[in-house]
């Protein structure tokens, strides 16, 4: 085996030679650092299954594809001492490289963070105003660390290139100049980073908030740098600028407490028992699990020549609960009106008045 060696390396000119070598060198670079970080990653997942927390599992699973190639880079670093070609090669593309996975790795650490953090943040629970307000702030200054380490890497790796870092110090040259066109084109990226920062410090909204916007109902889904979406009582996706929330008014229905007051309001006849109506609806609200029982009113809120309007009024966990608890009771004292109190039905009325001397009879 030697011998061929021996013979194809005196077959090749020298230049070939090196490059060969320098090939050789890199494969096995690579193959070590793929096996390595196989083995590693094998035992990490064994020991983040053996844990209880999912924390270790979502690191795991995060860190395990910039980690590869970071190794690979490493690999080839360590080999690249020893081949000067490999060297040369490796000298001229790390400038760029070298940033892009260092970028990688601080994204992947972040999210795997986040997610982590995320895991203690259960929005599920019914008392659940600070897991939400958690989630926001989470979502939020992801996305801001994301954009900035983006930005960072993107410019990292631009200046490795001497073309663009040539451009770069021209345009520095001239302070007025520079100032110009970086105040131009970070104006939109500024813009969203200062949004984000507001709506993260002042919360006028928090992840599963319920707000009414431009005339619909819905909760907030997810929470983005330039945008919010709102997911809508029929599944549909509003996508709403983050400046709106902040500009504009809206609704808010949780911003201190998911708790809610509901209202039904019945038209009834001004002769209607208004005590048979309070009883029946204490009797009904008394036996439907969706009330929470903090209030449950009766009123007589307006009166009008054929009805008087009659306000029931509810309380619930939540906006969701709040409203069919609202259409049960609707339903429910409407089937008792109309079977037990017919007469409590507005109706107008008409009363002949005495014959005028033509003998025709006036409407009353």
């Amino acid at each position: 085996m030697d011998e061929w060696i021996e013979r194809t390396r005196e077959l090749l000119p020298s230049d070939w030679a090196s490059i060969a070598a320098a090939a050789l060198a890199a494969g096995v670079a690579v193959a070590v650092a793929l096996v390595a970080h196989r083995i590693l990653f094998r035992i990490l997942r064994r020991v983040a299954r053996a844990s209880e927390s999912d924390a270790d599992n979502i690191v795991v699973r995060e860190l395990v594809r910039p980690t590869r190639w970071a190794i690979v880079a490493l690999g080839l670093v360590l080999a690249a001492r020893a081949m000067p070609v490999l060297d040369t090669v490796w000298q001229a593309i790390a400038g760029f490289i070298l940033p892009a996975l260092i970028g990688w790795m601080a994204l992947s650490i972040m999210r795997a963070t986040v997610k982590a953090l995320e895991l203690r943040a259960d929005i599920s629970v019914a008392d659940n105003l600070a897991a939400r307000r958690r989630r926001t702030r989470l979502a939020i200054f992801s996305r801001i660390g994301t954009f900035a380490i983006i930005f960072v890497t993107v410019g990292l790796m631009l200046l490795s290139i001497p073309g663009i870092r040539d451009i770069g110090v021209t345009l520095m040259a001239s302070a007025g100049l520079a100032a110009l066109a970086v105040g131009a084109a970070a104006q939109p990226a500024l813009k969203a980073l200062i949004g984000g920062l507001q709506m993260a410090l002042t919360e006028p909204i928090r992840i599963d908030d319920v707000v009414i916007i431009d005339g619909e109902w819905g909760r907030i889904e997810d929470i983005r740098t330039t945008y919010v979406v709102v997911r809508i009582w029929d599944d549909r996706r509003l996508v709403v600028p983050v400046h709106k929330f902040l500009d504009e008014s809206f609704q808010n229905w949780t911003r201190r407490e998911s708790q809610l007051l509901g209202t039904v309001f019945l038209h009834l006849d001004p002769m209607a028992e208004v005590e048979k109506v309070r009883a029946k609806y204490e009797e009904l609200i008394a036996q439907n699990p969706l009330w929470d029982r903090r209030v449950q009113v009766v009123q007589v809120t307006g009166t009008a020549p054929d009805y008087i309007e009659v306000r029931l009024l509810m309380s619930a966990k939540d906006a969701g609960t709040a409203f069919d608890l609202r259409c049960q009771i609707r339903e429910a004292m409407m089937a008792f009106i109309r079977d037990e109190m017919p007469e409590a039905i507005a109706r107008r009325r008409w009363e002949p008045i005495e014959k005028d001397d033509g003998g025709d009879t006036l409407p009353g």
